[in-house]
């Protein structure tokens, strides 16, 4: 079952999705297939993670991203895929981080839902 999730919460999300560009799981599977380099970022809780990840995401979740950021990504024009469950998490995420001055930042619609419905890899632990 999905969760459901308040009016307002998807109200500020709705939001941010105006200012934040997007991308789908099919587009960072075909841009995995072809070779490029991504960067992608785990916004989830650090339990969600645990139990399984997208190979080679970092983990920053929503509630330290913006303190964190800086430090372990310092380059404000590298490109940053930022997913979570199904892609509003990341969507304010992302929306944040664009106001610090990140200037590539794209939130992975449909996110970890999304993912594990490819049957792709995942990687577990932290």
């Amino acid at each position: 079952m999905s969760k459901q999730h308040t009016p307002g919460f998807l109200q500020i999300v709705a939001d941010a999705k105006t200012r934040v560009r997007e991308c789908t799981v099919a587009d960072i599977c075909r841009r995995i297939d072809a070779g490029e380099p991504i960067t992608l970022i785990d916004v989830r809780e650090e339990s969600e993670f645990a139990r399984g990840h997208i190979p080679g995401a970092i983990h920053l979740g929503k509630g330290i991203i913006e303190r964190d950021i800086e430090s372990r990504i310092p380059n404000t024009e590298q490109e940053l895929i930022l997913y979570c469950g199904g892609g509003f998490r990341s969507a304010l995420a992302a929306d944040n981080l664009q106001k610090m001055g990140y200037k590539h930042v794209i939130s992975m619609d449909g996110g970890w839902t999304g993912w594990t419905k490819t049957g792709r890899s995942i990687e577990a632990g932290g």
